[in-house]
């Protein structure tokens, strides 16, 4: 354990590389769901934005931003999980509404930049990935047939979006280099993958070893947000390039342990179980004595696994950051 306080990207980066850490990170890297905020506000929570949050529960300071795909004009779902395109016709019919230059959201990164390189931030962003944004346009179960009915047009939609990506990159670059970065997938459910190896391999894997190489250079570590058993998937995922995973759901299953004895140098955020959070403090405990030994082993940042959700009252989720500020400091012990 180093004796020496960390600034918050010296932390990370120390705990991404395996090295020893003052503490763990004490974050939550997705925003907490809407309604879970409406109830703290009922229950006496001052603050609702983000980052206000943050700052008011003592939380370490981790800034996002997810690029989207969609510009102004683009014609959206008519319901829930529907496409907006069928043919590649449709698909060049509304490619002037997509892939925006993120003019304005890349401009945002300037202060944030700043508070990265003095040491009081980390920052990261997310990408739309090479199956969630193809299953944006197709909808859910007209994507799942695409790959075998419509594969030219399947490759031609991801080109377009890892050249989206670079140029993305290309104009970030000189304003900031976060420190980590996802690519919002959803590849997977509680049985594992929703694609096959030679699926990922054949049209995802070409497209992340495209744009991984300039997330190096810019010294960002590639991260994919998939819900699900990502299990099966980790080798097929690391030999593409990519880093680690989050947020390791473990109502799908999954065990971060058993992970990291078969993927030693994969990286992940999240795992703590949500569903304990109502049950009490001894139950709260308990998952982080599960997670204790992980923690110690480097390579992993913890945290709730997919959102605290509005079952959990204000007081129940300050007796869990009180467990994190302690397990933050045990998880850093074992390094």
């Amino acid at each position: 354990m180093s004796t020496s306080p960390m600034t918050h990207p010296e932390r990370f980066r120390a705990l991404m590389n395996f090295q020893p850490v003052d503490r763990l990170p004490r974050v939550e890297w997705a925003a907490w769901w809407d309604q879970t905020v409406a109830r703290w506000n009922r229950e006496g929570l001052p603050v609702s934005d983000r980052y206000a949050m943050y700052k008011h529960f003592g939380l370490d300071m981790y800034y996002q931003m997810w690029f989207p795909t969609h510009g102004p004009g683009c014609p959206g779902p008519k319901s829930h999980g529907a496409g907006i395109i069928e043919t590649a016709d449709d698909y060049r019919a509304i490619r002037q509404y997509l892939y925006p230059d993120c003019a304005e959201a890349i401009e945002a990164f300037r202060p944030w930049a700043e508070e990265q390189n003095q040491g009081d931030a980390v920052v990261y962003f997310t990408l739309e990935g090479f199956f969630w944004f193809p299953r944006t346009l197709f909808g859910i179960e007209k994507h799942l047939y695409a790959f075998f009915d419509e594969p030219e047009l399947m490759h031609e939609i991801n080109q377009d979006l890892a050249n989206w990506h670079l140029r993305v990159l290309k104009r970030l670059a000189p304003i900031c280099k976060p420190e980590f970065m996802t690519f919002a997938e959803d590849m997977s459910y509680n049985h594992g993958p929703m694609l096959s190896k030679a699926l990922f391999d054949e049209f995802l894997a070409p497209y992340y070893r495209q744009v991984i190489p300039v997330l190096k250079e810019m010294g960002t570590r590639a991260i994919v947000d998939s819900d699900g058993d990502i299990t099966t998937m980790v080798p097929w995922m690391e030999s593409a390039g990519i880093e680690g995973v989050l947020p390791l759901e473990r109502q799908a299953g999954v065990d971060a342990a058993k992970l990291r004895e078969q993927f030693p140098r994969f990286l992940m955020i999240g795992h703590y179980d949500k569903m304990v959070m109502t049950r009490g403090e001894e139950a709260m405990r308990a998952e982080f004595e599960r997670l204790l030994p992980v923690m110690r082993q480097g390579g992993y940042l913890p945290g709730v696994d997919h959102q605290t959700p509005p079952g959990v009252s204000l007081a129940e989720y300050r007796i869990y950051l009180r467990l994190l500020e302690e397990y933050a400091v045990k998880g850093a012990s074992g390094q």
